[in-house]
């Protein structure tokens, strides 16, 4: 089978792209607007992508249901910061419900019944619920082409300032996956959540 972008053929009932990038971690984005309205949303486009110093992105591929730029983005953007919340499998629900496209002046710490905790290096609220959490700064914005001016497709770019970590989910000086069972993204409307990993060494070159 073969097709180009936009063209898939019949037999297929979705368009099958976001189930071949899989599995995708899962950015929980917390944010507070100009007003001070916090804003929680997941984007599954979302990845670390830089070491020292640290940094990640997040991407929304649409505009806001209620107009403009999608809740995080703007206010990434205006206030220049964000929090990256870990998605565990006990919050599937919570990051489910937070997904809504609810008005700007709704709080979704509220509406999925989360509690706000506050941050150490910038004014977003974190997930108390969440164990992991990485404060950020934000850096710059990315826009990507579309085929639909009006679903820009914006990334935004952080570096981490700060890393929250609970003391239960550490074993013998690691992150132990297996009791944090982090969600990942996969196609359609599945989801994957860690339950087992295996290691292997890297190669080198003799």
């Amino acid at each position: 089978m073969f097709f180009t972008p936009g063209n898939h053929p019949n037999t297929l009932s979705n368009n099958p792209f976001n189930a071949i990038v899989v599995p995708r971690p899962i950015g929980w984005i917390s944010t507070l607007s100009k007003s001070g309205i916090p804003n929680l949303a997941p984007y599954s486009f979302f990845n670390a992508v830089a070491y020292d110093p640290p940094q990640v992105m997040f991407a929304a591929t649409s505009s806001h249901t209620h107009g403009g730029q999608k809740d995080s983005v703007q206010n990434a953007q205006d206030t220049g910061e964000f929090v990256v919340n870990v998605v565990t499998y006990d919050l599937r629900e919570h990051m489910n419900t937070s997904a809504v496209s609810a008005p700007p002046d709704i709080n979704e710490f509220e509406y999925a019944n989360l509690t706000q905790e506050p941050s150490e290096m910038v004014k977003a609220p974190r997930v108390a619920e969440s164990p992991i959490h990485l404060e950020c700064t934000y850096t710059q914005t990315v826009e990507l082409p579309t085929d639909d001016p009006a679903a820009p497709n914006t990334v935004i770019f952080g570096q981490v300032v700060g890393i929250h970590i609970r003391e239960e989910v550490i074993k013998e000086g690691k992150l132990d996956l297996m009791a944090i069972q982090p969600v990942g993204r996969l196609g359609y409307l599945d989801y994957v959540h860690v339950t087992q990993s295996f290691n292997m060494d890297r190669p080198t070159w003799s």
